[in-house]
C-alpha cells in the first residue's frame, strides 16, 4: 500500500487494511510508521521525497483535499527551482503543522491527479498562481504549461468563468491572451537586442496569431519567427508542432523563420541580413 502511495500511509487506511491501534502504536515505538501528521505516516524510511511530502500535505487536508499554488505549479513543472512548501486546497476548514490549508470551492473539472497526488488541473493552478505571481513569472508558467500540457487560453476562460471575482484574472487574461509584452526566455532576450543593435524595428512577442502563440511577429510585413531552444524542440510532438506552426504561418501569408541558439548567440550575421530584406519598409 505504501509503495503505491509514495510511502505515505493514513490512519484510517492502516485500519482498514487490517492492523489494530495497538498494532500501530507498536510501529511508532519501534520507527517503522513514522508520524508527518496528525493520522499521516511514512513507512519505513526518513527521509521523504518532494511527491511523499506533498502527498502527506493532501492527506492531511482530508477527504477532496488537492494540492494548490505553487506547490501543485512545482508539481507540473510551471515553476522551477526548489520545491516550494505544501499547499493544499480543502473543502473543510482544516488546520495542519507545516502547511497552508485554505478552503475553497473548485468544480470537479478543477481537480486531476499527477504522479498519484491529488492536485488542483494546469489551468486551475495558473489562476490560483496569478493572485501572487509577479507578471513575468506569470508569462513563464502560463509558457510552460502550454508547451508541456498543451493548456490553451480557452482552458483558462473556463476557469475564470466559474471565479468571477478571482484576484489576478486581467493580469493572466492579458498574457494568456498576448496582451503583456514580456520574454520568456534568454534566446528571446539576445535576439531582442540583437535587432535593437542591428537597428531593425522590434516585434509583437508571444502574442497569439490565427488562433496560436507565436515567439515574434511583425504583422505589417507579414513576417513570423520562430526561436528554437533544443530543451523544446527535441521530441515527437515539439517537431509535429513546428510542422503546424510552419503550415499555419503559410495560411496566414506569413513568412516564417526558424532561429537558433547558434543563429542568435554565436553567428548572427546570416539571420540579421535576412531580417533586414524582409523588414524592409517597416517602421
Amino acid at each position: 500500500m505504501a509503495s503505491r502511495a509514495h510511502g505515505v500511509v493514513t490512519r484510517s487506511e492502516l485500519l482498514v487494511a487490517g492492523l489494530s491501534p495497538e498494532e500501530i502504536r507498536k510501529r511508532l515505538k519501534r520507527g517503522t510508521l513514522i508520524r508527518v501528521h496528525r493520522g499521516v505516516y511514512r513507512v519505513g524510511h526518513a527521509a521523504p521525497s518532494r511527491e511523499a511530502t506533498y502527498l502527506a500535505a493532501v492527506k492531511a487536508g482530508g477527504p477532496g483535499a488537492l494540492l494548490a499554488g505553487r506547490a501543485a505549479a512545482h508539481l507540473w513543472s510551471l515553476l522551477k527551482g526548489s520545491p516550494p512548501p505544501p499547499e493544499v486546497t480543502a473543502p473543510t476548514d482544516r488546520r495542519v503543522k507545516g502547511v497552508f490549508v485554505h478552503r475553497a470551492r473548485r468544480g470537479p473539472a478543477e481537480a486531476t491527479q499527477r504522479h498519484g497526488i491529488p492536485v488542483t488541473t494546469v489551468p486551475r493552478t495558473l489562476v490560483d498562481l496569478a493572485s501572487s505571481l509577479p507578471v513575468s513569472a506569470l508569462s513563464r508558467a502560463c509558457h510552460e504549461a502550454s508547451v508541456l500540457h498543451d493548456t490553451t487560453p480557452a482552458d483558462i476562460e473556463r476557469i475564470l468563468a466559474r471565479r468571477q471575482n478571482s484576484t489576478g484574472a486581467d493580469a493572466l487574461r492579458r498574457v494568456v491572451h498576448g496582451d503583456e509584452p514580456v520574454t520568456l526566455s534568454a534566446l528571446e532576450r539576445r535576439f531582442l537586442i540583437r535587432l535593437r543593435d542591428a537597428g531593425l524595428p522590434r516585434p509583437e512577442v508571444n502574442r497569439r496569431a490565427g488562433g496560436r502563440r507565436v515567439d515574434c511577429r511583425w504583422p505589417d510585413a507579414r513576417v513570423t519567427v520562430e526561436l528554437d531552444g533544443y530543451r523544446y524542440h527535441r521530441s515527437r510532438h515539439a517537431w509535429e508542432l513546428d510542422r503546424r506552426r510552419e503550415r499555419e504561418a503559410r495560411a496566414r501569408g506569413d513568412e516564417l523563420r526558424r532561429y537558433t541558439y547558434g543563429d542568435v548567440f554565436e553567428n548572427p550575421r546570416f539571420m540579421l541580413s535576412e531580417l533586414r530584406a524582409l523588414l524592409r519598409g517597416v517602421g
